[in-house]
């Protein structure tokens, strides 16, 4: 194995019968990881240590010829991009025959011109994400696979909390995700998105003053409504100590126990979007 590779860690789940697995790869910044469910019932999972200097695709193309794990699979992949997003309510999309989201979306995120746009619909959240995918990445995958699905890494995180938030009390809850030196933060009303944004986390204090900025400007209240923290941080245990101090109800959410021990909440080092 090529020393690009850290080491493949395989697991036991349970996957459905009938249901054909794919291939999943994620793409952050500066990191690339890949997770396959197999067919006997095992989930294997293997980090890739990016070039730098080198692009994304150009990675992704040695990880071919390198990787048992990515040759010889079903034509199936599903790309997973760590990108901004434009949330935009789905009756909106659907009433334009012709929704432009290449204008909509550079006109929000600048600089981003070059890459291909996707329009992902999350139904549960009657919401469309809009965002970009390098165009040489998007197509190196699809020259290796017939079936692309491409997402971007919240649109799991944010299906997933908002149908646990269903479950599990009636407060108003405010969700942290931590990944890729970033926060991602949000919450949920009636069906939808309250609020939506993405933050950088590279500095503990920062991450702290977003957070409560956002907690005051959603007017929520110190004592009566729910943090909860998602992901990895090295910064975690300070900002929970801290964040504490002003809110009553602060929590971390544990893979293992909101995933009912499955199999890939097991592996040490998966990304959270890749467990879900």
């Amino acid at each position: 194995m090529s020393e690009n590779f850290g080491k493949n860690i395989t697991a036991q789940p349970s996957v459905r019968r009938g249901i054909v697995p794919r291939l999943a790869i994620r793409v952050g910044y500066g990191t690339m990881s890949f997770c396959l469910p197999n067919a006997d019932g095992t989930v294997e999972y293997q980090p890739y240590t990016v070039k730098s200097g080198v692009s994304m695709a150009a990675n992704l193309r040695t990880a071919f010829r390198e990787s048992e794990l990515l040759r010889g699979r079903d034509d199936r992949a599903l790309l997973s991009i760590v990108s901004p997003v434009v949330l935009v309510p789905i009756d909106e999309y659907m009433d334009q025959e012709n929704f432009d989201v290449e204008t909509l979306y550079n006109h929000t995120f600048t600089g981003r011109e070059h890459e291909a746009k996707v329009a992902s619909v999350i139904p549960d959240l009657s919401a469309v994400a809009v965002f970009g995918v390098n165009k040489d990445l998007k197509l190196v995958v699809e020259d290796h696979f017939g079936d692309v699905r491409i997402q971007n890494v919240m649109q799991p995180v944010w299906t997933h909390l908002y149908r646990r938030s269903t479950l599990v009390g009636q407060r108003r809850k405010l969700y942290a995700y931590f990944h890729d030196n970033k926060v991602d933060v949000f919450s949920f009303q009636q069906r939808r998105f309250r609020f939506s944004n993405t933050f950088d986390a590279v500095h503990a204090h920062d991450a702290l003053y977003y957070l409560l900025f956002v907690w005051k400007q959603l007017a929520l209240s110190n004592e009566d409504d729910e943090l909860h923290l998602v992901g990895r941080s090295e910064h975690m245990e300070w900002l929970i100590t801290k964040l504490k101090s002003y809110l009553r109800r602060v929590y971390t959410l544990n893979p293992v126990a909101d995933l009912n021990r499955a199999p890939a909440s097991l592996i040490e080092g998966m990304e959270y979007d890749l467990m879900i």
